[in-house]
């Protein structure tokens, strides 16, 4: 998209002054007037289908300006949308590192439990181990000993009723010690089951739930990523909405203050128009008078010719068609291509600056009408004239000034005093910017030229 549009001010503005080499003024020079007025109306005609198709760009480029806004506001809430997803799934990642924390808090303390149980199991088999022996050596002693019958014939052979207590209750110790170690050996058989079934079991339940505990952490990483993608996405978005919509405010500035131009020229062309009527009229007026100096006289005396031919020179100009000096100061720089000393950029420098203090009077390098009086841009103050020299419209334009003296729509004379230099605008010290445009002025500089072809 173009930000900026090229203020074409192409139309011939011209205010002719007219200097008479007789006495007798013609009927082809007031035709010639007349010629010249129509083209000034016709260049109002069109100046008036260039401020409708301007009107026409203008409401169009604000049509997509609030569309753009629009969307702006669109993208933003969904930025926003993103930002907030992006804020809560960062959270549940840190939960779920805790919570991965906290799992492997739990099978440090697994393994470490596991460990305990290893020990456990060790000791058991152990035991288990001894009382195997020790139960072997008492099966075998049983089976030699007959069994349970030789524990009777222990009982019945005692001595005495006091032996036979003796005898029964040594008899039923070691009953009840053979019975106590089958107790202790079942049970310390269903503890070691037991240890290897827990430590597999909780080793398995911890494995898994770390496992479904990092699945998790990545399934939120990888959302984290494509919110982050689409976080990127919509803000490259917006910036390039911001870029779009910073160009079409540009391009309604251009054409707004391609409006003010068209309007000011307007009204210069307006006021030409009313010069070249006064001259045609003076014209008639003189062709006149003359007409009846010959019915009245067969010669008319030097004194009243003197007093005619002063009558025109009033009207007339000095016909040089070259520009004064605008302001008292040295030429500091050319026209041409040059470093811009503030963009940094090799760029045409379409005028010439001439170094002058704040405050120096600045003059009009010809007679013309002002086109237009105030801020520019980058140009800061400025004045734009336009000017006729012979036949050929030209326009100036006076840059960075401290004042102006003038107004849009005014005739002004060479040397006469329009404002005074300065440095407002783009300007890196007190100095005049001075250019020179065969036609109109416009913003492209494509019609520019070096204003020391037409100075004195």
């Amino acid at each position: 998209m173009k930000k900026g549009v090229s203020l074409m001010l192409a139309t011939t503005l011209t205010v002719t002054t007219i200097t008479f080499n007789g006495s007798i003024a013609s009927a082809e020079t007031i035709d010639g007037l007349d010629q010249k007025i129509n083209e000034l109306e016709k260049e109002q005609n069109e100046l008036k289908e260039k401020q409708g198709d301007i009107s026409g760009n203008k409401e169009n480029t604000e049509g997509k300006m609030d569309k753009n806004e629009k969307k702006q506001e669109t993208v933003d809430s969904e930025i926003k949308t993103i930002d907030d997803k992006l804020t809560k799934t960062q959270e549940d990642i840190t939960a779920k590192e805790q919570e991965i924390t906290s799992t492997d808090n739990e099978i440090t303390k697994l393994q470490e439990r596991m460990k305990e149980l290893k020990e456990e199991i060790k000791v058991l088999k152990e035991r288990i181990k001894e009382r195997d022996e020790l139960i072997k050596d008492r099966l075998r002693a049983i089976q030699q000993s007959g069994g349970n019958m030789k524990y009777i014939e222990v009982i019945l052979g005692s001595k005495s009723f006091g032996d036979f207590i003796n005898r029964s209750s040594a008899v039923n110790k070691i009953m009840d010690q053979d019975k106590t170690i089958m107790e202790e050996q079942q049970a310390d058989k269903v503890k070691l089951e037991a240890n290897k079934v827990e430590v597999e079991e909780s080793k398995a339940v911890v494995e898994e739930k770390k496992v479904a505990l990092e699945n998790q952490k990545e399934e939120l990483v990888a959302l984290k990523d494509d919110l982050g993608d689409q976080s990127i996405e919509k803000k490259t978005l917006m910036a390039e909405l911001k870029e779009e919509h910073a160009g079409l405010e540009e391009y309604k500035v251009s054409l707004e203050e391609e409006q003010k131009i068209l309007a000011a020229q307007s009204s210069a062309i307006e006021k030409t128009k009313e010069l070249k009527q006064s001259e045609k009229g003076k014209l008639q007026q003189l062709a006149r008078e003359e007409a009846e100096q010959e019915k009245s006289a067969s010669t008319p005396s030097s004194s009243n010719g003197s007093n005619k031919n002063d009558r025109v020179s009033s009207q007339s100009n000095s016909g040089s068609g070259q520009f004064i000096w605008p302001a008292a100061g040295p030429k500091t720089s050319d026209y041409g291509m040059r470093l811009h000393p503030i963009q940094g950029v090799k760029k045409l420098h379409a005028g010439m600056d001439i170094g002058s203090t704040s405050g120096t009077t600045l003059k009009a390098v010809a007679s013309g009408v002002v086109i237009s009086a105030g801020r520019m841009g980058g140009y800061g103050n400025a004045i734009m004239i336009t000017h006729n020299l012979n036949g050929k419209t030209y326009t100036t334009l006076y840059a960075h000034l401290n004042s102006i003296s003038v107004s849009a729509g005014q005739t002004v004379s060479q040397g006469e005093n329009i404002g005074q230099t300065g440095n407002t605008g783009n300007s890196t010290g007190p100095h005049l910017h001075f250019e020179v445009h065969e036609g109109g002025w416009n913003a492209a500089k494509s019609n520019s030229v070096n204003p020391m072809t037409f100075m004195k």
